[in-house]
């Protein structure tokens, strides 16, 4: 029943999430105009590409996961149902995107719960990799930062603190799928039977971190494209520009009300980065990133769209796919 309403309603909720991208850069437009832009087109296309790079691997992430707990989807399908429901995520809530994933890989006769968990550990494994960012972050930068600007024996512990949920997930990474399976025997759900394994957790953590990284680099290389900056100035905010990043975005996911982390993770930015870098300068490129990873979003989501009609995909159809002919 959840899932027939959750179908006729998933039109409604893409209005509303193309209504709120529309706010979102409207909010934004007077301070992008106001900024003197010096455009590198070099920047900027190493920033787009770095972006690919970094969705294409985060769908990589994602497929494994939902492999790991019973879910196969061929690749083409999981580029699609990724970016068809991307722009879910800037609905207030942080919840729309997981729900649109649901909804549509059901269609590929994927249960609920498989898909559910495997978002659920995407974002666990993704956020944990953004930890060792913030201890990077803090050895790079040492107190400099406002966000760190205390004692540097509380930066430490700081940074210390981010890291501990992450140790025990990989001393323990069975913990969580207990706890999962214990929600869905909860729910009256049939449970998963998975297994993680330490080094297999390992080798997620690393692959995600090296994604924080080619983000980090996007951002940066935007940043570099929207000014003027000599070799020396390149050097010198290249590292804190890059990880800064998947600690301003963790804070903003965490922040669950804004729309995709909207103001809380460009407030994030402001602390991280000031005052190596003006504070106004700053906040123009945390919206101009923002603008710019919204647009590629919509393209990709409207290339996806039309992608899925043309191949009749069966994330569009309204019913799941019989299993014989996903076997085929």
């Amino acid at each position: 029943m959840v899932m027939h309403w959750l179908r006729r309603l998933q039109p409604i909720f893409l209005l509303l999430a193309l209504l709120f991208v529309t706010l979102l850069l409207r909010s934004q437009w007077t301070d992008l105009r106001a900024y003197d832009w010096q455009i590198h087109a070099g920047w900027l296309l190493a920033s787009a590409l770095l972006m690919l790079a970094s969705w294409l691997m985060e769908i990589g992430i994602w497929r494994h996961l939902l492999a790991l707990v019973g879910g196969a989807l061929p690749f083409a399908a999981a580029v699609r149902i990724w970016f068809l429901s991307a722009i879910m995520r800037y609905i207030p809530g942080n919840v729309w995107q997981p729900l649109s994933m649901t909804v549509f890989c059901r269609r590929w006769s994927i249960r609920p719960e498989v898909t559910v968990t495997s978002v659920a550990l995407y974002q666990a494994v993704l956020l944990l990799a953004a930890a060792p960012m913030a201890l990077l972050y803090a050895g790079v930068t040492g107190t400099q930062g406002a966000f760190f600007s205390r004692p540097a024996g509380a930066t430490v512990w700081l940074a210390m603190g981010a890291l501990l949920p992450g140790l025990i997930f990989i001393a323990r990474p069975q913990w969580l799928i207990q706890l999962m399976n214990w929600a869905l025997a909860r729910m009256g759900r049939e449970v998963l039977p998975v297994r993680l394994s330490t080094p297999g957790l390992l080798a997620l953590l690393l692959i995600a971190a090296l994604n924080w990284l080619l983000w980090g680099a996007s951002f940066a290389a935007l940043a570099f494209g929207l000014g003027d900056y000599n070799t020396g100035d390149l050097m010198r905010l290249a590292p804190p520009l890059i990880l800064a990043y998947p600690i301003a975005y963790a804070i903003g996911f965490l922040s669950f009300i804004t729309p995709s982390g909207f103001g809380a993770r460009e407030g994030a930015f402001v602390l991280l980065l000031t005052p190596g870098m003006d504070a106004g300068v700053v906040t123009v490129i945390a919206l101009a990133m923002r603008v710019w990873t919204t647009a590629g979003e919509l393209l990709m989501a409207g290339g996806a769209f039309l992608w899925a009609r043309a191949v009749r995909a069966p994330e569009l159809e309204g019913e799941p796919m019989r299993e014989a002919a996903y076997e085929r």
